[in-house]
């Protein structure tokens, strides 16, 4: 249907403008972590808060109000998923995944490359975007538990202390 009503216009106008305001109000309110780019599941809950405030606007059957608790709802199991993520470091391996180093001391790691159906060309891409002409330079190429890559040149490694969250084989790691 091309048009139904102007009051159905003026009801999704009026509903937009509340419901935006109130998401913005809830997202300010939960905190700066609420939705930073940390895991797949962020993701989830992004994609959810985009449906509802859809489902809030164009669907007549939900009222603002029922609209307004559900994205307060997804908003505060979002904080409190994060606050058990930082708590509890069971919980945390169950809904977040760990870094993965995909070359070590300018080697491609293929198995683990593999299973996080990485290619060479992503590899190499990821060291050409950091200034590294050769992959010998490279003394690592993390894929990051938010899908990005990590590269560590090896002038700038210094102790490796920051890979010490990363599975996989690295000479200069502190822990092994």
């Amino acid at each position: 249907m091309f048009f139904d009503s102007w009051y159905a216009l003026l009801r999704v106008a009026v509903t937009a403008v509340c419901a935006y305001a109130a998401l913005i109000a809830v997202v300010r309110l939960s905190g700066k972590r609420t939705l930073a780019k940390m895991n797949a599941f962020d993701l989830v809950v992004t994609v959810a808060l985009g449906s509802t405030l859809a489902t809030i606007l164009l669907d007549r059957s939900v009222s603002l109000a029922e609209g307004v608790l559900a994205l307060a709802l997804l908003v505060i199991l979002q904080f409190v998923n994060a606050k058990a993520a930082v708590r509890f470091r069971s919980f945390r391996r169950v809904i977040k995944a760990e870094p993965t180093l995909l070359l070590s001391e300018g080697r491609m790691l293929t198995e683990a490359m593999a299973r996080q159906r990485v290619t060479e060309s992503e590899v190499l891409q990821a060291i050409r975007s950091q200034g590294i002409g050769a992959v010998e330079d490279a003394t690592a190429v993390v894929l990051e538990t938010d899908g990005s890559f990590s590269v560590l040149s090896r002038s700038r490694t210094g102790s490796g202390s920051s890979l010490q969250d990363v599975g996989g084989p690295l000479r200069t790691r502190p822990d092994g």
